[in-house]
């Protein structure tokens, strides 16, 4: 089983940035709710660092020589467009000089009232022995996210991988728990959901993410 860090669980101020993307009142101002995704993402930038490898180094100041415990590299961060870009935001104000990967991935309806998930665009840097972050808003089925994993590893291996996610449902859980193995992977939320619907949206979740953010799409 992969680590799973539920950060919702403790009492802090990120539970109010939570209760905010989820309110129909705050979610009115767009502008408001992409802050909150990012700042959610700065969240989980600190508490990400604190895995992560460090190393001594000297840090000359005016009056001498601090000794410092320095990050050895920064990760590399990934995002699932479009939704995921001011909670990608959020993360890249913290790792602040890190190379960047985007993925497009999208639902394709059909007629019926079914879909499938499908990956249409990737760049990313070498991601071989690096540490990898991808994050996205929700995790529903958690197809998206490992149709874009898996497309990011043709460009190399990851030593460690942390997928980030501000809610998922336990369905989605279980599903990258189920997909991920043997890979070094931990799991980061902000929530965990129980319900999912038939059309595979999380109850009670927010609704759409990247209509909520960037404005209402027409699908296809």
């Amino acid at each position: 089983m992969k680590p799973i860090r539920n950060l919702g669980l403790e009492n802090s101020i990120f539970n109010h940035f939570i209760a905010e993307i989820r309110s129909e009142n705050a979610q009115q101002d767009s502008m408001r709710f992409r802050r909150n995704l990012e700042r959610l993402g700065e969240i989980f930038a600190y508490e990400i660092s604190k895995q992560m490898e460090y190393e001594k180094r000297e840090v000359p100041t005016p009056l001498g020589i601090a000794n410092m415990n320095l990050l050895k590299e920064k990760p590399v961060l990934a995002t699932i467009l479009r939704a995921g870009l001011p909670f990608h935001q959020g993360l890249l104000n913290y790792f602040d000089d890190s190379e960047n990967a985007f993925i497009s991935a999208f639902r394709k309806h059909y007629r019926d009232g079914s879909f499938e998930i499908q990956v249409d665009y990737m760049s990313a840097p070498n991601l071989e022995d690096r540490t990898l972050i991808i994050a996205d808003s929700m995790l529903a089925t958690g197809q998206s996210m490992i149709l874009a994993y898996e497309e990011l590893l043709n460009n190399g291996n990851p030593r460690h991988t942390h997928i980030v996610c501000a809610i998922a449902s336990a369905q989605g859980i279980e599903y990258l728990q189920k997909n991920l193995s043997p890979r070094k992977c931990t799991i980061w939320v902000g929530a965990v959901d129980d319900e999912l619907t038939a059309n595979s949206f999380i109850v009670p979740g927010l609704g759409d993410a990247g209509d909520l953010a960037y404005g209402k799409k027409l699908n296809d």
